[in-house]
């Protein structure tokens, strides 16, 4: 396994999810209906799945689904190529109905990010660093 190419979000109302992502985000995706049974949204490398969460925990176990709520520390990542684009993105968020965790600022790494999360509480992290590159598919490149 070396590449993650699939991203799969159990949320609690798909409606307010998708009107989160879609019509306030502005991700891409063919799905025109507000309340999809399952839906995709495009980006570079990977896509992002939004999946009812009762369904996902009993995908994972139908006779024990998992349950629980709070942090399960795990944060999803918007990096950006600059640090107007990280106050744009937080802007946007914002105005989508997200919740500022943490303003963006300069972080001890040497770069500049921000927290927010979505609608059914998952964290975001918008971030930009100095020596972020990028490959011709728009994915970070990371050193190994």
């Amino acid at each position: 396994m070396n590449r993650i190419n699939l991203i799969c979000l159990g949320v609690k109302d798909m409606k307010t999810s998708v009107q989160f992502y879609r019509d306030g985000l502005g991700f891409e995706t063919a799905e025109k209906g507000d309340n999809p049974e399952i839906v995709f949204f495009n980006s570079s490398g990977t896509k992002l799945e939004l999946y009812p969460l009762e369904k996902l925990a009993e995908d994972i176990d139908e006779k024990n689904p998992p349950r629980g709520s709070g942090f399960s520390g795990i944060t999803l990542a918007y990096n950006a190529k600059s640090k107007g684009e990280v106050d744009g993105v937080m802007a946007l968020a914002k105005s989508a109905g997200a919740k500022i965790i943490k303003e963006p600022k300069d972080v001890f790494w040497g770069g500049y990010s921000g927290y927010f999360t979505d609608p059914d509480g998952y964290y975001w992290e918008v971030a930009w660093g100095p020596d972020f590159t990028y490959d011709e598919n728009d994915m970070l490149e990371m050193e190994s």
